[in-house]
């Protein structure tokens, strides 16, 4: 796994709320700066691709491991 600067951790929550965590922690990152969330919601998978295209920031990582999902978000 890529080193990550900070994690989010949003196991348990539905959308659209790991977005909006995601969202609001990658606007207190520079540039640059990768951010580790993971979820529970199988639907963040669909969600996250979407708001990487729409905010131009990076996903470099998704994958599903014991039920969590996992994504790596490089800040642009």
């Amino acid at each position: 796994m890529a080193d990550f600067d900070q994690e989010l951790d949003a196991s348990g929550l539905n959308c659209p709320l790991p977005i909006l965590r995601a969202k609001k922690a990658l606007g207190a990152m520079s540039a640059g700066q990768v951010l580790h969330i993971i979820a529970t919601d199988p639907g963040s998978v669909k969600d996250f691709e979407a708001f990487a295209k729409q905010t131009g920031n990076e996903l470099m990582e998704s994958r599903e491991e014991g039920g969590k999902f996992h994504f790596l978000i490089k800040k642009s």
